[in-house]
This record gives C-alpha cells, structure tokens and sequence, in this order.
C-alpha cells in the first residue's frame, strides 16, 4: 500500500489535513461512522475535544480490527453539530489525532449538521483506509 500526501504550493497551507491524497493497494477499507460511545451503546465525553477522542478511537478500533493503521487512512470527514466550538478547539484536536493517530494527514472535510443519530453526540467521524 502507498498513499502519497499531495499538498501544492499554491494552496492555503494544509494544516492537519491533506489536500488530496493518491492511493495504491489492494484492499479498501469503509469506516462507517463513529460517535463517542462506549462499549455499552452510551454517549460518554461532555465536550467536544472529549468526545472527539472517543470517536477517533472507535473508527482507529474499527480500522484495526480490518488491519490497517492511521497511516492507512486516505479520507476522513468529520460532522459536527457545532462548526464554531469545532474552531474553538481546533488545536487541541490537532493534538487528540497526532497522539492517535500520528502525522501523516488524511484528506479531511468538516461538515456541520443539524444533529447526529444520538442526540447526546457532538461529533462523528468516517473514513476510507486503503491497505496493502
């Protein structure tokens, strides 16, 4: 598997993110989404960088229990029901997924929606791994 980070010069600067990313491997891997629950269905986290971990960990769960790693990981986008407090937070995002899920930045969206499936959720996150 190869993915390689395509960020060109005359693009705003991509920080936390890619702007595009080129994939070769063999197996795709859909990551449906991930909200902060726990392993008995319940939204846990208060805030939003809380709950952000949370369901970071369970999409890098689910992307393991498939046999690929973060670095894996060609697209991510992320839904939210607060695009400002997603702003508000931003650095301390970017510091909940390097200590996850490392340096090397998926293509990325940050959508904002009206709710999620679970009321109680903040944020959800999917992506597309691609794997050797």
């Amino acid at each position: 598997m190869s993915l390689e980070r395509i960020n060109p010069a005359e693009l705003s600067p991509a920080t936390g993110f890619s702007h595009a990313v080129a994939a070769t491997g063999t197996r795709l891997v859909f990551l449906a989404g991930q909200t902060a629950l726990d392993g008995a269905g319940k939204v846990v986290g208060e805030s939003l960088p809380e709950q952000f971990e949370i369901a970071l960990g369970n999409l890098l769960a689910a992307l393991a229990a498939a046999g690929g790693t973060p670095a894996d990981l060609a697209r991510v986008t992320v839904y939210t029901v607060d695009v400002a407090a997603y702003r508000t937070h931003v650095a301390e995002l970017g510091r909940v997924w390097r200590r996850a899920a490392g340096r090397d930045y998926p293509a990325m969206a940050v959508i904002g929606v009206v709710r999620l499936w679970d009321d109680a959720a903040l944020v959800e996150l999917d992506g597309v791994a691609v794997l050797a």
